[in-house]
């Protein structure tokens, strides 16, 4: 996906939030998350249509997630398996895991 974190628009209500990329003929690609706590989301749900499956998409969703947490100051957990499964692929996004240490 080319340039997708610059059409990622980020929905909030209350404590619940979305991060939304609208696709071409499809329902929008979305994380959703909840804030847990002060600087602390859990996402908790990923979507992203079937016909725009293995492109990257979700992808670029939690990037965009990673980028918002280091540029904001807050801290994820993830609960969604696919979101899991990506924390585990990529240790450098480990600042902002719950659980760990802040960096020094």
């Amino acid at each position: 996906m080319n340039d997708a974190a610059s059409e990622i628009r980020v929905e909030r209500s209350g404590r619940q939030g979305v991060y939304l990329l609208r696709l071409p003929d499809a329902d929008p690609a979305r994380l959703t998350f909840s804030e847990i706590a002060p600087g602390h989301i859990a996402i908790d749900y990923s979507f992203v249509p079937p016909r725009y499956r293995g492109r990257g998409v979700a992808l670029e969703l939690i990037r965009r997630a990673v980028a918002d947490a280091r540029e904001q100051g807050f801290r994820i957990t993830p609960l969604c398996g696919y979101v899991a499964a990506e924390f585990r692929r990529h240790p450098e996004w480990a600042d902002v895991l719950a659980g760990r240490p802040p960096a020094a």
